[in-house]
């Protein structure tokens, strides 16, 4: 029997990956936003767009196009690595208030049940990274 857990009719198979970290919205937005933070989430070498339309390439060969930018909320991206025969779409997200923001990457367009555990260990390995580099600065 195979599982369908992680598939929607909507956006197909897909991944969602939250942490509650213990900074402010901002705090954690401009780190996102920055070169550092965007070569963590998104590849090295990138600059982050912030026009619907832009497109951007990562050093590492990873393509995509901006498709929704609000400064301080979220970016919603279309992402595909250079091994892909697919794009997905990638949507990185704030909410909270106070010093507690929670970041969300959630993912969707997905080839199938392996490529969603691959981005679900991939988004976890990226979400402890920002919290160290947070903690770091």
């Amino acid at each position: 029997m195979t599982s369908s857990v992680g598939k929607t009719a909507g956006v197909g198979w897909n991944i969602g990956v939250s942490r509650t970290l213990p900074y402010d919205g901002r705090t954690v937005w401009d780190f996102l936003v920055s070169r550092e933070g965007v070569a963590v989430w998104l590849g090295p070498g990138a600059e982050l767009p912030r026009e619907k339309g832009a497109e951007y390439e990562t050093a590492n060969g990873t393509v995509g196009e901006i498709r929704s930018y609000v400064d301080g909320d979220r970016v919603r991206l279309t992402w595909r690595p250079k091994d892909w025969d697919h794009d997905s779409t990638v949507q990185v997200r704030l909410s909270g208030s106070g010093a507690k923001t929670t970041l969300r990457f959630h993912q969707e367009w997905l080839a199938g049940a392996e490529e969603r555990e691959e981005q679900r260990a991939y988004w976890e390995d990226v979400t402890e990274r920002v919290v160290a580099a947070l903690a770091e600065r």
